[in-house]
């Protein structure tokens, strides 16, 4: 599978919290338009660093303790990695990085959409990224 790449540059324009962490990505010019326009969706357990340093152990789900995340709210992606069997990796302009690894039973991300390849993270993990 591919890494996605394209997701650097984009900005997180919303995030919504239901039993999974949804963020809606973005990466707009005058000139070209919408070069993307995608949604990540997490499913399972997320290691998230905010801006101050501080990690959180977050899980879908979790209402209010959800609450550090809002704060990627405009913030820019500026690395994507996928390590391993499928443990997304991004960094963010404000120096928050979130970390989803792959789940031994439940599928744990998913990308869509406009500028992106599709990609799910099944149970167990995925092999060859590239």
């Amino acid at each position: 599978m591919e890494i996605p790449t394209p997701l650097i540059g984009c900005e997180v324009r919303r995030t919504a919290f239901d039993y999974q962490v949804r963020l809606m990505l973005s990466a707009w010019t005058a000139e070209e338009g919408y070069r993307v326009q995608a949604e990540l969706e997490v499913e399972t357990e997320i290691r998230f660093r905010d801006a101050a340093g501080d990690w959180h152990e977050l899980t879908p789900g979790a209402g209010a303790a959800l609450a550090p995340i809002l704060d990627l709210f405009m913030k820019k992606i500026t690395a994507v990695e996928v390590r391993d069997r499928g443990t997304l990796h991004l960094a963010f302009d404000n120096g928050a990085e979130l970390i989803v690894g792959p789940h031994p039973e439940f599928e744990s991300w998913h990308l869509s959409g406009h500028g992106v390849d599709g990609i799910t993270v099944g149970p167990g993990g995925e092999d060859g990224w590239t």
